[in-house]
């Protein structure tokens, strides 16, 4: 099992950038396949990012966001660049035991779950 708490959201302007950070604890991290999503109000858990065999973008942010993984540290960040009002959301890491990108891609293929950070993009 592994728990999994994100930290870094905020308040930014658009055009602004944050760093979301995963912290992995329990079994070793690197045996997971990690994933970003993220849920407006009123709308569906989104995939955003996802790193498994290969690291996967969703299209809205192809090119904005970077995801990356310091094994040493068991954190995957989601750097987040070029904001938009329409990235504001609840960002959750998940856990996946499952390293296949089309599995990555739905949040059911996730076993484990953080609690979430908030992003807020003013216009």
């Amino acid at each position: 099992q592994v728990q999994l708490v994100e930290s870094g959201g905020g308040l930014v302007q658009t055009g602004g950038s944050l760093r979301l950070s995963c912290a992995a604890s329990g079994r070793t991290f690197s045996s997971y396949a990690v994933g970003w999503f993220r849920q407006a109000p009123g709308k569906e858990r989104d995939f955003v990012a996802a790193t498994g065999y290969n690291t996967i973008y969703a299209d809205s942010v192809k090119g904005r966001f970077t995801l990356s993984r310091d094994t040493v540290k068991n954190t995957v960040y989601l750097q987040m660049n070029s904001l938009k009002p329409e990235d504001t959301a609840v960002y959750y890491c998940a856990a996946a035991t499952s390293f296949d990108s089309r599995v990555l891609l739905t949040p059911k293929g996730y076993a484990y779950w953080g609690q979430g950070t908030q992003v807020t993009v003013s216009s």
